[in-house]
Protein backbone atom coordinates (compact mmCIF):
# COMPACT_ATOMS: atom_id res chain seq x y z
CA UNK A 1 0.00 0.00 0.00
CA UNK A 2 2.87 1.95 0.62
CA UNK A 3 4.76 2.05 -2.78
CA UNK A 4 1.20 2.07 -4.81
CA UNK A 5 0.39 5.60 -2.42
CA UNK A 6 3.46 7.39 -3.22
CA UNK A 7 2.49 6.18 -7.08
CA UNK A 8 -0.68 7.89 -6.74
CA UNK A 9 0.96 11.24 -5.09
CA UNK A 10 3.37 11.03 -7.91
CA UNK A 11 0.56 11.58 -10.31
CA UNK A 12 -1.44 14.25 -7.78
CA UNK A 13 1.58 16.15 -8.28
CA UNK A 14 1.37 15.86 -12.12
CA UNK A 15 -1.97 17.46 -11.66
CA UNK A 16 -0.64 20.64 -10.66
CA UNK A 17 1.43 20.89 -13.81
CA UNK A 18 0.61 24.58 -15.50
CA UNK A 19 -2.47 23.95 -18.03
CA UNK A 20 -2.08 22.02 -20.81
CA UNK A 21 1.20 19.66 -20.11
CA UNK A 22 1.30 16.51 -21.51
CA UNK A 23 1.62 14.25 -18.95
CA UNK A 24 3.14 11.17 -20.33
CA UNK A 25 6.23 9.51 -21.82
CA UNK A 26 9.66 11.97 -22.02
CA UNK A 27 7.05 14.86 -20.55
CA UNK A 28 6.12 12.87 -17.65
CA UNK A 29 9.96 11.79 -16.97
CA UNK A 30 10.83 15.56 -17.47
CA UNK A 31 8.59 16.04 -14.75
CA UNK A 32 10.06 13.37 -12.30
CA UNK A 33 13.48 14.21 -13.73
CA UNK A 34 14.04 17.48 -15.02
CA UNK A 35 17.65 18.12 -14.73
CA UNK A 36 18.28 14.19 -16.43
CA UNK A 37 17.46 13.28 -19.85
CA UNK A 38 16.23 9.93 -21.00
CA UNK A 39 18.46 7.17 -21.57
CA UNK A 40 19.21 6.14 -25.04
CA UNK A 41 18.41 2.98 -24.01
CA UNK A 42 14.71 3.68 -23.48
CA UNK A 43 14.83 5.43 -27.10
CA UNK A 44 12.28 2.41 -28.39
CA UNK A 45 9.39 3.79 -25.60
CA UNK A 46 8.92 7.03 -27.65
CA UNK A 47 7.19 4.79 -30.57
CA UNK A 48 3.25 5.21 -29.31
CA UNK A 49 1.87 2.35 -27.77
CA UNK A 50 0.54 -0.55 -30.47
CA UNK A 51 3.25 0.03 -33.25
CA UNK A 52 5.83 -2.09 -33.83
CA UNK A 53 9.28 -1.65 -34.29
CA UNK A 54 12.52 -3.77 -35.77
CA UNK A 55 13.70 -5.97 -33.55
CA UNK A 56 16.42 -4.51 -31.12
CA UNK A 57 18.95 -7.15 -31.01
CA UNK A 58 20.85 -6.95 -34.10
CA UNK A 59 23.31 -9.91 -34.87
CA UNK A 60 26.34 -7.76 -35.04
CA UNK A 61 24.62 -6.93 -31.15
CA UNK A 62 24.72 -10.22 -29.94
CA UNK A 63 28.15 -10.11 -28.23
CA UNK A 64 27.12 -7.38 -25.82
CA UNK A 65 24.49 -9.56 -23.97
CA UNK A 66 26.52 -13.35 -24.25
CA UNK A 67 29.55 -12.80 -22.10
CA UNK A 68 29.57 -14.07 -18.81
CA UNK A 69 32.89 -14.04 -16.57
CA UNK A 70 33.64 -14.62 -12.87
CA UNK A 71 33.40 -11.42 -10.79
CA UNK A 72 37.44 -11.73 -10.07
CA UNK A 73 37.27 -10.89 -14.06
CA UNK A 74 36.66 -7.00 -13.17
CA UNK A 75 40.39 -5.74 -12.81
CA UNK A 76 41.89 -2.92 -14.68
CA UNK A 77 44.02 -4.28 -17.05
CA UNK A 78 42.08 -7.35 -17.60
CA UNK A 79 41.16 -8.12 -21.16
CA UNK A 80 37.87 -8.78 -22.16
CA UNK A 81 36.31 -10.80 -25.66
CA UNK A 82 32.60 -9.71 -25.73
CA UNK A 83 30.62 -13.24 -27.12
CA UNK A 84 32.20 -15.73 -24.69
CA UNK A 85 28.72 -17.50 -24.37
CA UNK A 86 28.44 -18.90 -27.94
CA UNK A 87 25.57 -21.46 -27.09
CA UNK A 88 23.04 -18.19 -26.55
CA UNK A 89 24.45 -16.64 -30.15
CA UNK A 90 23.98 -19.88 -31.78
CA UNK A 91 20.05 -20.21 -30.41
CA UNK A 92 18.91 -16.82 -31.40
CA UNK A 93 20.93 -17.15 -34.86
CA UNK A 94 19.13 -20.34 -35.47
CA UNK A 95 15.47 -19.09 -34.51
CA UNK A 96 13.64 -17.13 -37.81
CA UNK A 97 10.74 -15.76 -35.41
CA UNK A 98 11.55 -13.07 -31.95
CA UNK A 99 12.23 -14.73 -28.67
CA UNK A 100 13.25 -13.66 -25.73
CA UNK A 101 15.57 -11.14 -24.72
CA UNK A 102 18.62 -12.87 -24.65
CA UNK A 103 19.75 -12.05 -21.06
CA UNK A 104 16.72 -13.56 -20.27
CA UNK A 105 18.07 -17.04 -21.65
CA UNK A 106 20.25 -16.73 -18.51
CA UNK A 107 18.01 -17.59 -16.70
CA UNK A 108 15.77 -20.26 -18.48
CA UNK A 109 16.56 -23.82 -18.38
CA UNK A 110 14.80 -24.84 -21.69
CA UNK A 111 15.20 -22.50 -24.82
CA UNK A 112 11.96 -23.00 -26.28
CA UNK A 113 10.52 -20.24 -28.39
CA UNK A 114 7.71 -17.76 -26.12
CA UNK A 115 5.06 -15.85 -27.55
CA UNK A 116 5.60 -12.30 -26.00
CA UNK A 117 2.42 -13.10 -24.40
CA UNK A 118 3.66 -16.15 -22.70
CA UNK A 119 6.90 -14.64 -21.76
CA UNK A 120 5.47 -11.93 -19.37
CA UNK A 121 2.62 -14.36 -17.94
CA UNK A 122 5.30 -17.05 -17.28
CA UNK A 123 6.77 -17.82 -13.88
CA UNK A 124 9.79 -15.98 -12.45
CA UNK A 125 13.00 -17.55 -12.01
CA UNK A 126 13.70 -17.72 -8.49
CA UNK A 127 14.31 -14.87 -6.45
CA UNK A 128 13.21 -12.65 -9.12
CA UNK A 129 10.49 -9.97 -9.45
CA UNK A 130 9.40 -9.00 -13.19
CA UNK A 131 7.37 -6.51 -15.15
CA UNK A 132 6.19 -5.84 -18.60
CA UNK A 133 6.09 -2.56 -19.35
CA UNK A 134 5.22 -0.95 -23.31
CA UNK A 135 5.68 2.66 -22.39
CA UNK A 136 7.92 5.28 -20.84
CA UNK A 137 5.44 6.34 -18.43
CA UNK A 138 4.12 3.08 -17.35
CA UNK A 139 8.02 2.21 -16.47
CA UNK A 140 8.51 5.61 -14.21
CA UNK A 141 5.54 4.29 -12.52
CA UNK A 142 6.78 0.61 -11.88
CA UNK A 143 10.14 1.72 -10.80
CA UNK A 144 9.07 4.55 -8.19
CA UNK A 145 6.58 2.42 -7.02
CA UNK A 146 9.63 -0.29 -6.74
CA UNK A 147 11.40 1.90 -4.65
CA UNK A 148 9.41 4.09 -2.69
CA UNK A 149 10.64 6.94 -3.77
CA UNK A 150 11.78 9.18 -7.71
CA UNK A 151 15.19 9.72 -5.53
CA UNK A 152 16.44 6.67 -8.58
CA UNK A 153 19.07 6.75 -11.22
CA UNK A 154 19.06 4.55 -14.35
CA UNK A 155 22.51 3.47 -15.60
CA UNK A 156 22.87 1.89 -19.52
CA UNK A 157 25.71 0.66 -21.40
CA UNK A 158 27.24 2.58 -24.04
CA UNK A 159 29.16 -0.71 -26.49
CA UNK A 160 30.52 0.40 -30.23
CA UNK A 161 28.91 -2.36 -32.21
CA UNK A 162 32.12 -2.97 -34.00
CA UNK A 163 34.33 -3.59 -30.87
CA UNK A 164 34.30 -6.53 -29.93
CA UNK A 165 37.74 -7.29 -27.59
CA UNK A 166 38.30 -4.33 -24.70
CA UNK A 167 40.51 -3.93 -21.55
CA UNK A 168 39.39 -2.82 -18.32
CA UNK A 169 39.95 0.64 -17.15
CA UNK A 170 37.59 1.16 -14.34
CA UNK A 171 35.16 -0.54 -12.14
CA UNK A 172 32.52 1.32 -10.01
CA UNK A 173 30.04 -0.09 -8.39
CA UNK A 174 26.41 1.43 -8.20
CA UNK A 175 24.51 -0.54 -6.11
CA UNK A 176 23.19 -4.11 -5.48
CA UNK A 177 19.74 -5.49 -6.26
CA UNK A 178 19.21 -3.49 -9.29
CA UNK A 179 16.24 -3.38 -11.08
CA UNK A 180 16.53 -4.46 -14.78
CA UNK A 181 14.42 -2.86 -17.46
CA UNK A 182 15.67 -4.25 -20.78
CA UNK A 183 14.31 -4.61 -24.41
CA UNK A 184 12.39 -7.90 -25.24
CA UNK A 185 13.33 -8.88 -28.42
CA UNK A 186 10.17 -8.65 -30.40
CA UNK A 187 8.73 -6.23 -32.75
CA UNK A 188 6.45 -4.84 -30.44
CA UNK A 189 8.24 -2.66 -27.81
CA UNK A 190 7.57 -3.87 -24.33
CA UNK A 191 10.27 -3.74 -21.99
CA UNK A 192 11.13 -6.05 -19.15
CA UNK A 193 11.98 -4.58 -15.97
CA UNK A 194 12.61 -7.28 -13.13
CA UNK A 195 14.86 -7.92 -10.09
CA UNK A 196 16.73 -10.41 -8.62
CA UNK A 197 17.94 -10.81 -5.46
CA UNK A 198 21.63 -11.29 -4.69
CA UNK A 199 23.12 -8.99 -7.69
CA UNK A 200 25.47 -6.32 -7.50
CA UNK A 201 25.50 -3.79 -10.71
CA UNK A 202 28.50 -2.02 -11.73
CA UNK A 203 29.57 0.33 -14.38
CA UNK A 204 33.14 -1.00 -15.88
CA UNK A 205 34.85 1.37 -18.03
CA UNK A 206 36.70 -0.27 -21.36
CA UNK A 207 39.13 0.90 -24.27
CA UNK A 208 39.35 -0.82 -27.57
CA UNK A 209 42.69 -1.73 -29.43
CA UNK A 210 42.19 1.39 -31.52
CA UNK A 211 41.21 3.71 -28.21
CA UNK A 212 37.52 3.04 -28.31
CA UNK A 213 35.52 4.03 -25.26
CA UNK A 214 32.59 1.77 -23.96
CA UNK A 215 30.61 2.05 -20.36
CA UNK A 216 29.58 -1.31 -19.59
CA UNK A 217 26.53 -1.89 -17.41
CA UNK A 218 27.66 -4.91 -15.55
CA UNK A 219 25.66 -7.28 -13.18
CA UNK A 220 27.05 -10.25 -10.73
CA UNK A 221 24.70 -12.82 -9.93
CA UNK A 222 25.86 -13.91 -6.57
CA UNK A 223 23.44 -16.80 -5.90
CA UNK A 224 22.90 -18.50 -9.71
CA UNK A 225 20.70 -21.53 -8.51
CA UNK A 226 18.43 -20.99 -11.15
CA UNK A 227 20.41 -20.23 -13.89
CA UNK A 228 20.66 -22.28 -17.25
CA UNK A 229 23.08 -25.31 -16.30
CA UNK A 230 23.91 -25.92 -20.22
CA UNK A 231 25.01 -21.93 -20.66
CA UNK A 232 27.17 -21.65 -17.76
CA UNK A 233 28.97 -24.84 -18.10
CA UNK A 234 29.41 -24.08 -21.52
CA UNK A 235 30.79 -20.44 -20.75
CA UNK A 236 32.60 -21.35 -17.69
CA UNK A 237 32.83 -25.33 -16.78
CA UNK A 238 31.09 -24.32 -13.56
CA UNK A 239 27.59 -25.69 -12.38
CA UNK A 240 24.70 -23.40 -11.12
CA UNK A 241 25.06 -22.51 -7.22
CA UNK A 242 28.61 -22.53 -7.23
CA UNK A 243 30.56 -19.45 -7.60
CA UNK A 244 29.35 -15.80 -8.63
CA UNK A 245 28.72 -14.93 -12.35
CA UNK A 246 28.59 -11.49 -13.86
CA UNK A 247 27.38 -10.62 -17.75
CA UNK A 248 27.41 -7.39 -19.57
CA UNK A 249 24.51 -5.71 -20.13
CA UNK A 250 24.07 -4.37 -24.31
CA UNK A 251 22.85 -1.26 -24.99
CA UNK A 252 19.10 -1.60 -25.19
CA UNK A 253 18.70 -1.95 -21.00
CA UNK A 254 19.28 0.00 -18.43
CA UNK A 255 19.68 0.03 -14.49
CA UNK A 256 17.74 1.28 -12.27
CA UNK A 257 19.35 2.06 -8.64
CA UNK A 258 19.28 4.45 -5.54
CA UNK A 259 20.45 8.01 -6.10
CA UNK A 260 21.24 9.50 -2.78
CA UNK A 261 22.56 12.78 -4.59
CA UNK A 262 18.90 13.79 -5.85
CA UNK A 263 16.89 15.68 -3.34
CA UNK A 264 13.71 16.79 -5.08
CA UNK A 265 10.15 16.98 -3.06
CA UNK A 266 6.68 17.10 -4.89
CA UNK A 267 5.44 20.91 -3.21
CA UNK A 268 1.94 21.57 -2.79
Amino acid sequence: MKFAHITVLALFCLAFVEIGAITFGEDYWKYVWPNTPVPEAFSDLHVADGKTNNLPIRVEELNQYSTLFFQHDLYPGNKIILGNTHSIAKMVGLFTEPIQGVTDSIWLKNKERQSLDDFCKSPVAKGEHKHCVSSLDSMIDHVISHFGTTKIKAISSTFDINQDQYVVEEVKKVGDNAVMCHRLNFEKVVFNCHQVRATTAYVVSLVAPDGTKAKALTVCHHDTRGMNPELLYGALKVSPGTVSVCHFIGNKAAAWVPNYSVDRHCVI
